[in-house]
């Protein structure tokens, strides 16, 4: 009976290894990722050069709470949600 326990240990042991190993690989790098694009879009101001998530290039006119006007040319200006900016360019990430 003890050779049951110790082998049920060890099982567990393995299994614990196994989610650590899964939570540093896999959740937590993702999770940093997130707080990096959360952190982006909070910084987002008035002259900033951005990508949007469907790939579109502009300058951003107005920042407002959920929105944003995104100048894409001479005269025309698009809203987006605040959530479509991908990137700003010329920022490291």
């Amino acid at each position: 009976m003890p050779a049951q326990g110790n082998a049920l240990l060890q099982n567990l042991l393995v299994f614990a290894l196994f989610l650590g190993l899964m939570w540093f690989m896999l959740i937590r790098p993702q999770q940093q990722q997130q707080k990096r694009r959360r952190e982006m879009l909070a910084r987002l101001k008035a002259g900033d050069k951005v990508v949007t998530i469907g790939g579109i290039f502009g300058t951003l006119t107005k920042v407002e709470e959920d929105t944003v006007r995104l100048r894409i040319a001479d005269k025309v200006e698009i809203r987006l949600s605040r959530d479509a900016v991908a990137r700003v360019l010329g920022q490291d990430e």
